[in-house]
């Protein structure tokens, strides 16, 4: 296989991932640093499931030489990068824990004039999902605009989902409403102002009023820490409505370190009493020289 060769997530749905990803096995495995040498894995329990969001290491990697590291730390998963990749990144023996909706956080259904581009984007990601045997995918409720009534977008994005909704019932695949901060207007990624979803209470209301067992939520640890705080107490309260867990440090979304204010082995103790049996991405901004010893650093820091 030429290594350059891409497929859309059309192919991937089509095609199947078989015939993909025996070609995928003549890209090499090699997992040499840049930043270093290589080591052993930095999870020794693994009672959580660790995965990692791959655009935040984009300006350091490729997803496959960031997937051959996973392997080698011991995470079992990626999300956040290209259906193109998902071929190799699988057969590395990773997951996809997460797929994308399709439709960004900034146009979402509170937004009647995205309605059908939602439906059909998360319609889209179902399809994905369940090819790449992928149980979540991704939506938002999208960004507030001139002229808005909260009211109305709470029952637009209500009616959206409930449209989709039987879909991912029929398909088993879980859509996993993210909230997200408005308060960090420092970086496009660190924060969103203007997200209608940005009160974590409220997206779990939402949640409530959609009725599914297939419709629940991303709690993002860090974009609930900015926003809301208190966070083991609503992971007590919300475990029910929880599919999907994010981490980060906060402030800044950089690394688990003791420069930010978040202790994260008791938010995962407290994660494994709930019984929860899913995945938790690791969705930090590297900032330190070596990316991949941050990357260390939080999967020993997070395998409690």
């Amino acid at each position: 296989m030429n290594p350059k060769t891409t497929f859309n997530r059309r192919d991937l749905i089509k095609r199947g991932t078989g015939g993909l990803l025996a070609t995928a096995a003549a890209t090499s495995l090699s997992t040499q640093s840049a930043f270093g040498a290589t080591q052993g894995s930095e999870v020794t329990h693994g009672r959580i499931r660790q995965s990692i969001m791959g655009w935040c290491f984009r300006d350091h990697m490729d997803a496959v030489t960031l997937a051959k590291h996973c392997k080698e730390i011991g995470l079992v998963a990626m999300e956040g990068i290209s259906p193109d990749d998902y071929p190799a990144v699988r057969d590395l023996g990773l997951e996809i824990s997460l797929v994308s909706g399709n439709h960004g956080f900034a146009k979402g259904p509170c937004n009647p004039e995205y309605r059908q581009l939602v439906i059909n984007g998360l319609r889209e990601g179902i399809d994905l999902a369940k090819a790449v045997n992928c149980k979540n995918v991704i939506t938002f409720t999208g960004m507030r605009y001139d002229g808005m009534d909260d009211e109305k977008s709470t029952r637009y994005c209500l009616d959206t989902w409930k449209e989709v909704v039987p879909y991912a019932e029929a398909n088993g695949i879980t859509l996993v409403l993210e909230h997200l901060n408005s308060r960090d207007d420092t970086h496009p990624m660190k924060g969103h102002p203007g997200y209608f979803g940005d009160d974590v209470d409220f997206c779990v209301d939402l949640i409530k009023q959609v009725g599914s067992e297939n419709f629940k939520l991303l709690f993002d640890i860090y974009h609930v820490s900015v926003m809301n705080g208190d966070v083991i107490r609503r992971i007590r309260k919300y475990h029910p409505y929880i599919a999907h867990y994010h981490t980060a440090g906060n402030p800044g979304r950089g690394e688990l370190d003791d420069t930010q204010e978040i202790n994260y082995p008791p938010i995962l103790r407290e994660i494994l009493k709930t019984g929860y049996t899913g995945y938790v991405a690791q969705e930090f901004i590297p900032t330190w020289d070596d990316p991949i010893a941050a990357l260390r650093h939080a999967a020993k820091l997070c395998d409690v």
